[in-house]
């Protein structure tokens, strides 16, 4: 699933508060791609991150995830999109409390036709064991897995992640990111990861986009492994 963003414009407030945080970006995206879009906090990477899963709406420009236009979906089809084809992943989980390891992945296996077996999903993800345990009992890198297979439970076929080892070690880190290339490499599933963290991300992926003041400064393909 290709995806081309082409020209996209977002600001934020208005008058003299107006904040232009995406300027005239583009960028493609192959199929079964790693890409990550690295660069300083502010320089609109997560904003992007977010037009692409079509949680913001863009200003002008378009986004074309498959044969899809996010840019110009309704609401109700945007729902769709993200329940369909979308999984996300976020730097601080975003796990509910009250559930279990293995009920926070659980619930979002309804969002799908052909979900992923729950307890194989857990136990590829070294989880098996703690799969009863509340977030509150897991390490960091816990709740990141567990947070990883709840986006992909219902097999989405675009993963978008927003830092997802900010909050963790730099083993861990390493941990995680080797994961998410194991993902890639067994599901097919193009992953879009932000990150300010070029050493991390450089050895796997096969494209990195820089952003700098909300401009995509430079993109490198297809770095050598």
């Amino acid at each position: 699933m290709d995806i081309r963003i082409d020209s996209v414009n977002k600001s934020f407030g208005q008058g003299d508060g107006k904040i232009h945080v995406l300027k005239d970006v583009s960028c493609t995206i192959n199929e079964s791609e790693i890409c990550t879009i690295v660069g300083a906090s502010g320089s609109g990477k997560s904003t992007l991150l977010n037009c692409l899963g079509g949680l913001d709406r863009p200003d002008s420009g378009t986004i074309l995830v498959g044969d899809r236009e996010v840019t110009s979906l309704s609401r109700k089809d945007l729902g769709r999109y993200r329940r369909d084809l979308v999984g996300f992943v976020f730097q601080f989980y975003n796990l509910v409390p009250t559930l279990t390891a293995r009920e926070n992945v659980g619930v979002c296996q309804y969002l799908s036709d052909d979900p992923m077996p729950l307890d194989d999903l857990l136990a590829d993800l070294g989880l098996a064991d703690h799969r009863n345990k509340f977030p509150s009992q897991l390490s960091g890198g816990q709740q990141q897995r567990c947070a990883i297979a709840r986006a992909l439970i219902k097999r989405p076929r675009l993963l978008l992640c927003d830092e997802p080892t900010g909050a963790l070690d730099y083993e861990t880190s390493k941990e995680m990111l080797s994961l998410l290339e194991r993902i890639n490499r067994d599901l097919g599933t193009t992953i879009v990861i932000v990150t300010h963290n070029m050493m991390l991300s450089a050895y796997m992926a096969d494209r990195i986009a820089v952003m700098y003041a909300g401009e995509i400064v430079e993109i490198d393909d297809a770095v050598e492994q």
